[in-house]
């Protein structure tokens, strides 16, 4: 059963905690599916955090317009990884509301899902109260789909088109304080190739 979320911060503070998910990618071009695994910790931030301030002003944005942000870490690995090869890294995130109500706006991040560098979304809650994201990098475009199934469970779907192609989805879980020891890729059939970074909100 989904919850009634009222806008964009609500679904984020919601998303504050640490996380493990389960992640099932498939590559359109090699007909292909690969499956992975990541440990995801989401940590509020304020309006006036100084990693806000300045998260708005690389974007050329008036921090004023910031209504909070969380600071994403996370450390995953895929079924294709090269042995001792894993994907970890961190990322702040800011939102600027566009409408009176919080439901639409501009995301910021400091590094990009599909490219490693500052990139902005345009987001909007739906009537089922998901949120969703769209980006426009240099050679592709990410649309994303969060949406929560309970306050401790959450799915992600995500497409990218351009030079990479692909599909994905998670099922992500909230962890009790006695979990949270880093997950491990299942096996997947076929060679390994190169993999954008993880969506977080991978984000």
């Amino acid at each position: 059963m989904s919850l009634a979320i009222d806008d964009a911060l609500s679904f984020f503070q919601l998303s504050c905690g640490r996380w493990r998910s389960q992640r099932s990618v498939h590559h359109l071009l090699h007909r292909r599916a690969e499956a992975g695994g990541s440990l995801i910790v989401v940590e509020e931030l304020a309006p006036q955090d100084q990693r806000l301030v300045e998260l708005a002003q690389l974007h050329g944005q008036d921090p004023a317009g910031l209504v909070g942000g969380c600071w994403v870490r996370w450390s995953a690995s895929m079924a294709w990884d090269k042995a001792g090869e894993d994907h970890t890294g961190e990322s702040v995130i800011g939102l600027i509301p566009t409408d009176e109500r919080g439901r639409a706006g501009i995301l910021l991040r400091d590094l990009g899902y599909a490219e490693k560098a500052p990139a902005s979304s345009l987001f909007r809650m739906d009537e089922h109260d998901g949120l969703l994201l769209s980006t426009e990098y240099e050679t592709m475009s990410v649309w994303e789909r969060f949406a929560f199934a309970g306050p401790d469970v959450r799915v992600r779907s995500s497409t990218v088109e351009g030079l990479s192609n692909n599909a994905s989805f998670c099922i992500e879980t909230r962890c009790t304080e006695a979990s949270g020891a880093r997950p491990g890729a299942s096996a997947s059939a076929g060679e390994r190739r190169e993999q954008p970074a993880l969506s977080l909100l991978g984000w």
